[in-house]
């Protein structure tokens, strides 16, 4: 006997667009890594946006920068996926639970992975190439509108728009703050919101996949 098949975690309508976005942001990646592979300064691009290594906000913009790191932190980022998986089995789907723990350990350890094959840093030496923090806030947005935009039952036009509208709105605003308190160069900030915008249609593709075999269904 057979129970009715888990929604998917990629809704089908998202899965051609989604896919070519996440592999042009894969090149942008590979391009951004090796355009500034062993740099440590600022490029053209980053010069022109703001100098990336001063403090260039003050209370209570200050505050609200470090508010925003702070979700980017082992511990706020902690609270904000336990928060995510909690909601997903209040609602009893194991397989979004699973697609968020999965997407938020693959996004920031492909970060972590790339930092010293690049080898970009930033003052102090500091590995900065892609930022965890972006890709992880990224990351996280991206898989709570993925999973919305499944059960809302958008169509591609809506349910990437709404993806991509709240991709854009973590990662500007984890990127300002890493930006802002000189953690990050803004092309760091851009490889980190690419590299997730590659890693999570993959991951939820995988999930998918995964699961269904278990499950014996055709995908």
């Amino acid at each position: 006997m057979t129970g009715r098949p888990a929604p998917a975690v990629l809704p089908s309508p998202l899965r051609a667009g989604l896919g070519l976005i996440a592999a042009l942001a894969a090149l942008v990646v590979v391009a951004l890594g090796v355009l500034y592979a062993g740099h440590d300064e600022p490029g053209r691009v980053d010069r022109w946006v703001i100098r990336p290594t001063a403090d260039s906000v003050r209370p209570p913009w200050r505050r609200a920068a470090l508010a925003t790191d702070f979700l980017g932190e082992p511990v706020g980022a902690a609270v904000l996926v336990v928060a995510a998986v909690a909601g997903c089995l209040l609602l009893r789907r194991p397989r979004a639970a699973v697609f968020i723990v999965a997407g938020a350990a693959l996004a920031v350890g492909t970060t972590k992975a790339l930092k010293p094959v690049v080898g970009r840093t930033i003052h102090d030496g500091h590995l900065s190439y892609p930022s965890g923090h972006t890709a992880f806030l990224t990351a996280l947005a991206l898989m709570v509108a993925l999973l919305a935009a499944g059960r809302l039952g958008l169509g591609r036009t809506a349910g990437t728009s709404l993806v991509l509208a709240a991709a854009l709105v973590a990662g500007a605003a984890m990127g300002w703050a890493q930006v802002a308190l000189g953690a990050h160069y803004p092309t760091d900030v851009l490889g980190g919101w690419c590299t997730a915008l590659a890693v999570i249609p993959a991951t939820a593709w995988l999930v998918d996949r995964t699961a269904d075999a278990g499950r014996g269904e055709h995908p």
